[in-house]
């Protein structure tokens, strides 16, 4: 007995691990081959459900019934500067009722092209304002102006809301910490991992079809990478600018918005950035709940199975995104060189010459427009449409080549999704508790077990279970092969200056593309089903498992690779005993966020036919069953939550073990 504990406590802790993980997987694999006895272990019993769902969705009536004046007020306060800016860009202003009625015309089309150039030029050079005011005329002269107004309209709405109330609440994080600990950070967590669609139901449910109810979900949703940016600006602030204002004589009120915010501009912009794309994003999914503009088009577009249409609309989508998206990075970098001094004694349009000009030119051409019809709206003889090209196009591949597109969706149905599916929803619902709080004890302790854990049963006791583990064979494989495609990227990228080069433009145009775009393409060849959804998921996930490993090969500091190259190690051993290992943490940062991007792509792949927990909050919202939606969209996040704490707790293990 002694020699045999002894050398229990002599094993080494990896081969401990390794024991019990060989016992935790054998003592699952029993329950599963022992399931006619234990049938409570594997599938959850349907007696013991616990209806959350018929809960929420009491609550969500009360919360109708009883505060429905508020509701309401809110609509109305909303509605005023929402209203205003969907009549200035969109539709025409009307002043009087009936036919005494008088007309104001919205902004000229010409107008908003010019204010993009100059707007572009003003803040990256001629070549970024030619870039942004193509994209503007782009949707202009393909007949996509209203729509895409409309989507600009609510926007322009939705991201100053955001700005303002993302920057308080990291403020609020920033000074106390026990609120961005027990507050701000998990309410952050669940609004980045539940699903788009889930925030619909609950606003049109308490604010009805309406444009304020796709405005209010759209700044709920990007809302948290605007906090998360203001408090690590504000961390991020040299102590010696803090301990200058002190002695300067600031008051705290002073030294936060004359000194720290402004120190913290680079980053803060950075948050403004993130908070555009992500309400450009949600506008476009927020179409179904009253928004309109371009993600309606692309939604009536794929009902009616009409790709040339779809396309347009995409392409319009995808140009306004890299209009704002490049317009805000520009603005972003030259806040972090700093701002020119103006003369406070000069007049407006002196200090503001860019400004000046683009509202000269705003209401010159709009009041133009009250007499040349083609400054108020977009003439249709300069119009085109590349509808007919599109689906001449996709007629053509499907003709040619549509044997060999259908053998590989079917080859790859039939030999690895359907397997793959089988296995994940007959796997025991206990013996995955307990696996992966297990995982949690290893790389968290108790705490991080007991959370995951939690996390990891409510989709089962709520009912979930099986559309759970869909989700997580769809989210998993699409995961693991854009990491297969990505990774080998990022490491060539890496090591290739002129790779890197060639990659970068790539992921920063997938980057930029909505998520609605990428659907389209792949149900022109692959139909509906989960191919489709699987193709997309890739597309739109594979760009942090590639930023992140060439990010994680570049950051390996020099002197450790001189040190190899004097110890005699060749470029190959270099790589793979010295910098891979190195980076090994950072690219699992990417795998993490490849995960994330997966299972929120996932879910807008219900649109084209999955059978998962997207497809349970899809119908719950034709449905506006707000009990059904809202659980599934909490399931759907603690997915995102559980494989986020894992591995930011695997990666702070591996950090703090390779110092």
């Amino acid at each position: 007995m002694t020699v045999t504990a002894s050398a229990s406590q002599t094993r080494p802790p990896v081969q401990r691990w390794l024991l019990v993980w060989a016992l935790a997987l054998a003592a699952v694999l029993v329950v599963f081959l022992l399931q006619d006895r234990l049938p409570w272990a594997v599938n959850y019993p349907a007696e013991a459900v616990i209806p959350v769902a018929d809960w929420v969705s009491a609550l969500m009536r009360w919360i109708k019934s009883n505060l429905s004046w508020l509701t309401r007020s809110i609509t109305a306060v909303l509605g005023v500067p929402l209203d205003f800016a969907l009549d200035l860009l969109a539709k025409n202003f009307k002043i009087g009722h009936g036919a005494d009625a008088y007309v104001l015309p919205r902004l000229s089309w010409i107008g908003v092209c010019a204010a993009a150039f100059i707007a572009g030029h003003a803040v990256g050079g001629r070549r970024l304002g030619m870039l942004v005011g193509g994209c503007f005329l782009y949707t202009a002269l393909f007949g996509q102006w209203t729509s895409a107004m409309l989507t600009l309209a609510l926007i322009s709405i939705a991201v100053p809301f955001c700005i303002v109330t993302g920057l308080f609440a990291g403020i609020w994080a920033w000074r106390k910490p026990w609120a961005e600990r027990l507050i701000i950070s998990p309410a952050l967590d669940l609004m980045q991992t539940i699903p788009t669609f889930a925030y619909l139901i609950p606003m049109l449910l308490l604010f009805g079809n309406s444009p304020v109810s796709a405005m209010i979900a759209t700044a709920i949703f990007a809302t948290p990478p605007m906090v998360r940016a203001t408090m690590l600006g504000l961390s991020r602030v040299p102590s010696e600018i803090d301990d200058f204002s002190e002695m300067a004589g600031c008051t705290a009120r002073q030294k936060l918005w004359r000194v720290l915010l402004p120190s913290a501009r680079p980053t803060l912009m950075i948050g403004v950035n993130q908070v555009i794309m992500l309400a450009l994003n949600m506008v476009i999914i927020a179409s179904m709940i009253g928004a309109g503009g371009l993600g309606y088009d692309v939604l009536l577009a794929l009902r009616a199975l009409k790709v040339g249409e779809a396309m347009e609309a995409g392409l319009a989508i995808v140009a306004l995104a890299i209009a704002l998206d490049r317009l805000s990075q520009a603005i972003a970098h030259k806040q972090a060189k700093g701002h020119v001094q103006r003369q406070a004694n000069q007049s407006v349009w002196r200090r503001y010459p860019n400004l000046s000009r683009a509202i000269a030119i705003l209401v010159v051409t709009t009041l133009l427009g009250l007499f040349v019809p083609a400054f108020a709206a977009v003439p249709k003889a300069i119009t085109f449409t590349t509808a007919p090209l599109w689906k001449a196009a996709v007629s053509w591949v499907t003709i040619n080549f549509f044997d060999v597109i259908e053998a590989f969706r079917v080859a790859l149905i039939l030999n690895v999704l359907n397997p793959l599916r089988a296995f994940c929803e007959g796997f025991p619902w206990l013996g995955a508790v307990a696996l992966l709080g297990l995982a949690g004890y290893q790389f968290g302790g108790l705490r991080l077990a007991a959370f995951v854990a939690a996390l990891t049963a409510f989709c089962a006791v709520t009912g979930l279970w099986e559309k759970t583990m869909a989700t997580v064979y769809l989210c998993g494989i699409s995961a693991f092969i854009a990491c297969l495609i990505g990774i080998p990227i990022g490491l060539a990228a890496a090591r290739s200056d002129r790779f890197e080069k060639i990659v970068t433009p790539i992921i920063d145009t997938l980057q930029v593309l909505p998520s609605f775009c990428f659907i389209i393409p792949v149900v022109m060849l692959f139909r509906v089903g989960d191919v489709t959804a699987m193709i997309a998921t890739v597309a739109f996930a594979v760009v942090p498992a590639i930023r992140y490993t060439n990010h994680g090969i570049r950051q390996v500091p020099p002197a450790l690779i001189e040190a190899a190259k004097v110890s005699g190690c060749t470029p190959r051993q270099t790589f793979f005993r010295v910098q891979l290992p190195l980076a090994l943490p950072e690219i699992m940062l990417g795998v993490n966020q490849t995960i994330l991007m997966a299972l929120a792509m996932i879910i807008i792949c219900a649109m084209v036919g999955t059978r998962d927990l997207g497809q349970e909050v899809f119908i719950a919202l034709s449905k506006a069953d707000s009990g059904r939606g809202i659980v599934a969209g909490l399931a759907i996040a603690f997915i995102g939550i559980v494989a986020d704490r894992l591995f930011n707790a695997w990666t702070a293990k591996a950090r703090a073990r390779l110092g």
